[in-house]
């Protein structure tokens, strides 16, 4: 499953990785736009390298009360601070999720853009929820890239936040024959 933001030019980062324009329209009651209840349906995360260094850039504490297992080729051990909160896991998409399920964790959130995007090459994305923020950065880190094949997706929601922020759930459609 994904739940992530994206610019209305789809990208999910500007290109120097600054997430500012996520906050770009108020939101003075901090609506978490169906994030929590989203969590509420995942038993862990996997990330990749630059999402989870992004992520321990936040300011307070560890946002993540699910194990979180971070996909890295380069990153060879995982920082102190955060060896109880996070597992480095490496292989290939398939020998991930085989570690990751056969710890019983079948609900998994993938976050971060190649992250998504080798997933979604793989078809192992069942379930997107994509809010898109009303700006055009002009470029960045894309969400999306180029595919083997189409995926073709159902619109199974659609909501609109503060009176200005889209988001849309799909799901993957069932293949006919």
């Amino acid at each position: 499953m994904v739940f992530i933001a994206t610019s209305i030019d789809g990208y999910i980062a500007d290109s120097d990785g600054g997430l500012d324009w996520l906050f770009s329209i108020p939101n003075p009651e901090q609506l978490d736009m169906g994030y929590s209840e989203f969590m509420e349906q995942v038993d862990a995360l996997v990330m990749g390298r630059k999402t989870f260094e992004t992520v321990c850039g936040f300011e307070g504490n560890w946002p993540y009360n699910k194990p979180v297992f971070v996909i890295s080729r380069t990153l060879d051990a995982i920082p102190k601070d955060y060896r109880d909160k996070v597992e480095l896991i490496k292989g290939s998409i398939t020998e991930v999720l085989e570690e990751i399920h056969v710890r019983e964790f079948p609900r998994l959130y993938i976050d971060g853009g190649l992250t998504i995007q080798n997933f979604l090459k793989e078809d192992l994305i069942d379930e997107m929820t994509i809010t898109t923020i009303p700006i055009v950065l002009g470029g960045g880190s894309p969400l999306f890239s180029i595919l083997p094949k189409e995926l073709k997706f159902n619109l199974v929601e659609s909501k609109v936040f503060l009176n200005d922020i889209v988001q849309n759930k799909y799901q993957r459609a069932q293949e006919t024959l």
